[in-house]
């Protein structure tokens, strides 16, 4: 007998890169998605799964949060960013240590899993520590020190060293299921210096990147009064664009911003309900689809979310292009699907291994139940069934590298009740400190 075997029976497939018809059997060995048919003998198989009545995804890939401000959550709301920022987050932010970003990423690992996420990208503080959630919890991550020096070189060596000693100590830890990227926060938080020190790294140590840019208008007027360009046009012009770069927001671009992007081959992580939320605008989605851009999904932290739930992040993406263009035919739902998975997983370099659900890949995979008031009648189309009726608590089963985080709703790798417990306890502490 294999070590570990897993046969989902009877499934409904909603893959990004290839239509199932009818329903399947899907064989798991070990981490990786093994056979595929219309039916397979359950002989020597460790675990069986009934999937009748539920919809087989690829685990949606979140490709921008910051998973420890779950914490945060509702700490300041109906605010814009730069007030949200200056005057609410970073002032708590100043009193967080290892123990606090461990626990909000814990129970952000728990919110991921239990609204079918299996991967997300972050960028934030304390990483090893969050690193180590990730490992207790047993999804798949890409982390990242969020690196500000503001022109000062002392501390632009420290936040280098910082991001460098995180590659050093996790990357490719976990089983292989931990990456780790270069964060450098944004062009109006990191220097020129240091921006142009992370991309020679970058290139010499085959490490990717995270960057917040062009977010709102107000830093494109600061950007573009200081350097003369727009956020897109300056980071091209000292050589920071490529194809491992990862843009979260990208809100307000030009029609030049966005050759630019293209040219770079640079990935778009489009959070829509965050830039609702801050009012910071509306991405211009459709746009960059049609120019071919790789968009991703992100959903920011959960102070500005003010959830993690992918699926509610990628019908708000969806809605908010219709309404913006007046035109009900973009962003479709077989397209949403796309920028929540395989999209996803080119964004963060993993789309051999992640992203769809093929044999050789990653078993990396969910089940959302259809056997709910808001999924009953089932759509003709399962990916409408998906976007625009489903949201996070449908989802029944989660799996990760082969190995199930939850079934029938229950996770089995962290204790949710406890995690409760210490995050409410963490944040009474943190707002006592302020």
């Amino acid at each position: 007998m294999v070590d570990n075997t897993i046969l989902i029976k009877n499934a409904s497939i909603l893959n990004p890169v290839k239509e199932f018809k009818g329903k399947k059997d899907v064989l798991i060995k070990n981490d990786l998605i093994f056979e595929i048919n219309d039916e397979i003998s359950d002989n020597n198989v460790d675990k069986v799964i009934d999937a009748t009545d539920k919809i087989l995804l690829p685990g949606f890939v979140n490709t921008h949060t910051h998973l420890s401000m779950t914490l945060f959550r509702g700490l300041a709301d109906d605010l814009a960013l730069d007030e949200w920022l200056n005057d609410n987050i970073w002032p708590m932010e100043a009193n967080l240590n290892e123990t606090y970003c461990y626990i909000g990423a814990l129970l952000g690992a728990v919110e991921l899993i239990k609204s079918g996420t299996t991967t997300f990208s972050d960028m934030y503080f304390y990483m090893e520590d969050v690193a180590k959630a990730v490992e207790e919890s047993g999804i798949r991550a890409a982390l990242s020190y969020g690196m500000i020096d503001f022109a000062d070189e002392e501390k632009r060596k420290a936040e280098i060293e910082k991001n460098m000693r995180l590659f050093k100590n996790c990357h490719n830890s976990a089983d292989g299921r931990i990456k780790v990227f270069f964060g450098p926060h944004s062009p109006y938080t990191a220097s020129e210096e240091l921006l142009k020190e992370v991309r020679k790294l970058a290139d010499e140590n085959d490490i990717k990147i995270h960057i917040h840019v062009s977010e709102t208008q107000k830093e494109i007027n600061d950007v573009s009064s200081e350097k003369g360009l727009r956020p897109f046009e300056y980071l091209d012009s000292i050589g920071f664009l490529g194809p491992d770069v990862v843009c979260a927001h990208s809100v307000w671009l030009s029609d030049e911003e966005i050759e630019i992007i293209k040219k770079h081959d640079v990935k778009i992580s489009h959070n829509p309900c965050s830039n609702m939320k801050l009012a910071s605008g509306i991405a211009p989605v459709s746009k960059l689809l049609e120019n071919d851009i790789c968009v991703a999904i992100g959903t920011d932290g959960a102070s500005s979310n003010n959830n993690l739930d992918i699926i509610e992040e990628l019908k708000t993406a969806s809605l908010l292009q219709k309404v913006s263009t007046l035109d009900p035919k973009v962003l479709t739902s077989d397209e949403a699907i796309a920028m929540g998975t395989i999209n996803g997983a080119k964004a963060l370099g993993l789309d051999d291994e992640i992203g769809s659900i093929e044999v050789g890949k990653k078993a990396d995979l969910i089940l959302i139940d259809t056997n709910n008031a808001n999924m009953v009648p089932d759509s003709s189309k399962l990916s409408s069934n998906v976007i625009y009726s489903a949201n996070g608590s449908n989802v029944d089963t989660t799996i990760c590298n082969g190995v199930i985080l939850m079934e029938n709703k229950k996770l089995t790798t962290l204790d949710e009740d406890e995690i409760y417990q210490k995050a409410k306890e963490a944040i009474d502490q943190l707002k006592k400190a302020i």
